[in-house]
C-alpha cells in the first residue's frame, strides 16, 4: 500500500510522520501531527497550531489534498504554534534538559564514590554522561546551502573554506563566497581535487586580481575561467569559456563587497562575516554560473541540462501549481512546450478550487480553463460594479442653455457694432450695399 511520509519539526525537533493513502489530505496530517506529534513535544491534544510549508505561508484549507498544496513524500513540514504555547513549550524542554544534566551528574558522583567492586552498570552510566556531555559540547551543523541561509548563518562548507582562505580583505572574503557558489552549482576547481575544502592554488595575486578556473560534469572538453578585479568600491568579475580552441566571453558581474561582507571579516567566523547570503548565490549564480552551463552545452552542440524545460511533466505541474494565474498564462506564451504544459486540465482544476469557492459538483468532462475564465469575468463584474457606483452623479439638464433667437429678421449687411452689443434692440433698415467710405463721385 502506498504512503506518503514526511518530516515534522516543531520546537526545533524533527519527527518523522507516515501517512496511508495514494492521496492524503490536510485533515489526516494535522491529526496525525494532533495525535502523535504533539504529545512527543509535551504539548496536550487540545493545543491549537497551524502547519507551514516555509514558515510563512499557512496551509488553512483542510479539504485540500497535500498534493494539491504542493507537498510531496519527504518534505520538512513547520509546526507554528502561539507565542503564548510556544513560550511555555520552549522553558518546559529547557527545564526538561537541566532536570537531565543534574540527574547525570548525580549517577556520575555517584558511581565515582562507589569502590571498585561496585557494580559495573554504573560505569556504564558514567561512560554515558560523559559521551552525552562531550556531544552536546560538539556543534551540530545540518546541511545548508548559501541560498537557504538567513542572517547570522553560514553554511559548514563556506566555514571551512573561509577558515582555510584567511582572507585579508573584503574584496577576498566576496572571492571566497564566490567560489563556494560554483562549488555549490556542480563545478570543480582545478588545481585542488585533493584538497576540497581549501581554495584553490595561486588564486589571489598581487594587485587585487583574482583568477579561478573550473570545470563542470555537464559539460567536458570545456574550461571555464574566472577573472576578478578590483576596480574602486567594486569588485568585476569575468566569466570566459574555452571550448574547442575558442574563447568565449559569457557573462560580467559587477558586486559591492560592501553589500554582502559585514565589518566583522577579520575574524574567523563566516557567519558574522557575511550578510545577505541568500541574495548574493541568487544574483551570482543566475548572471554567471547557470549561463556558463548554457553556454558551454549550445557551443558542444548538447541539449538543455537545467530549468523548467527539462523538468518532467509532473514536477512541472507541480512547480506551476504555485504560480498565480497571471504567471501561468504568460508562461504559456513562451514556448509550445509550456503552451501544451499550461493547458493540463488538472492543473485548472487545482488553480479553480484553490482561487474560487463552488460548492456544486463538476463532472469529470468539465473543461477547467473555460470554468475558470467564466468565475473570474464573474469575480471582476462585481468588482467593477461597487466603483461605478461611487462615481458622482450627473445633472439631466443640459449644462450649455441656447440663447433664444430674435423675433425679427436679422438686418442685411454687414452685422457689427451696436447689433453685438444689443441684440434684441431694434435697428432701422440699412442699404444692402454699405461700403466702407465715401461714394464714389462725392468730389464733384
Amino acid at each position: 500500500m502506498k504512503s506518503m511520509k514526511l518530516r515534522v519539526r516543531i520546537n526545533k525537533q524533527t519527527r518523522r510522520v507516515e501517512l496511508l493513502g495514494e492521496d492524503p489530505s490536510l485533515l489526516e496530517l494535522m491529526d496525525r501531527v494532533r495525535d502523535a506529534v504533539l504529545p512527543s513535544a509535551g504539548l496536550s491534544g487540545d493545543t491549537q497550531f497551524s502547519l507551514s510549508l516555509n514558515g510563512a505561508e499557512l496551509l488553512c484549507d483542510t479539504r485540500q489534498t497535500l498534493s494539491s498544496c504542493g507537498v510531496v513524500s519527504g518534505d520538512l513540514v513547520c509546526v507554528i504554534l502561539p507565542e503564548s504555547v510556544a513560550a511555555a513549550s520552549s522553558t518546559a524542554s529547557s527545564r526538561v534538559s537541566s532536570s537531565t544534566e543534574n540527574q547525570s551528574m548525580r549517577e556520575t558522583t555517584t558511581s565515582s564514590q562507589q569502590p571498585a567492586s561496585g557494580p559495573p552498570p554504573l560505569t556504564v552510566s558514567q561512560d554515558n554522561s560523559s559521551i552525552s556531555a562531550s556531544s552536546s559540547s560538539v556543534p551540530i551543523w545540518e546541511p545548508m546551502l548559501c541560498s537557504e541561509a538567513q542572517e547570522g548563518e553560514a553554511p559548514l562548507s563556506l566555514e571551512l573554506v573561509y577558515h582555510a582562505a584567511r582572507p585579508t580583505s573584503p574584496s577576498d572574503a566576496l572571492v571566497v563566497a564566490g567560489h563556494l557558489l560554483m562549488l555549490e552549482t556542480g563545478f570543480s576547481a582545478q588545481g585542488c581535487e585533493s584538497k576540497p575544502g581549501e581554495m584553490p592554488a595561486g588564486w589571489r595575486s598581487v594587485g587585487g586580481v583574482y583568477k579561478l578556473q573550473y570545470c563542470h560534469p555537464l559539460c567536458e572538453g570545456s574550461v571555464t575561467m574566472v577573472v576578478i578585479t578590483c576596480m574602486g568600491p567594486l569588485l568585476v568579475m569575468n566569466a570566459t569559456l574555452k571550448v574547442n580552441e575558442s574563447i568565449n566571453t559569457v557573462g560580467k558581474l559587477s558586486v559591492k563587497p560592501a553589500s554582502y561582507v559585514t565589518e566583522a571579516w577579520p575574524g574567523e567566523s563566516a557567519a558574522a562575516a557575511f550578510k545577505d547570503l541568500s541574495k548574493l548565490s541568487r544574483l551570482f549564480k543566475d548572471q554567471l554560473a547557470y549561463p556558463l552551463i548554457a553556454a558551454a552545452r549550445e557551443a558542444m552542440s548538447l541539449p538543455m541540462a537545467f530549468g523548467l524545460a527539462v523538468l518532467p511533466l509532473e514536477l512541472l505541474l507541480r512547480v506551476l501549481r504555485l504560480l498565480d494565474v497571471r504567471s501561468v498564462v504568460r508562461l504559456s506564451a513562451v514556448c509550445k512546450h509550456f503552451h501544451a504544459c499550461t493547458a493540463d486540465s488538472s492543473l485548472w482544476r487545482h488553480l479553480f478550487h484553490r482561487d474560487f469557492s463552488d460548492p456544486e459538483p463538476r463532472p469529470r468532462d468539465t473543461d477547467w480553463r473555460e470554468l475558470y475564465k467564466r468565475f473570474h469575468r464573474e469575480f471582476s463584474d462585481r468588482r467593477r460594479v461597487p466603483w461605478l457606483s461611487s462615481l458622482p452623479h450627473f445633472p439631466q439638464h443640459p449644462i450649455f442653455i441656447p440663447q433664444p433667437l430674435p423675433s425679427f429678421p436679422v438686418p442685411p449687411g454687414i452685422i457689427g457694432g451696436e447689433y453685438d452689443q444689443r441684440p434684441h434692440f431694434p435697428l432701422l433698415p440699412r442699404r444692402l450695399y454699405d461700403p466702407i467710405g465715401p461714394p464714389p463721385g462725392h468730389h464733384r
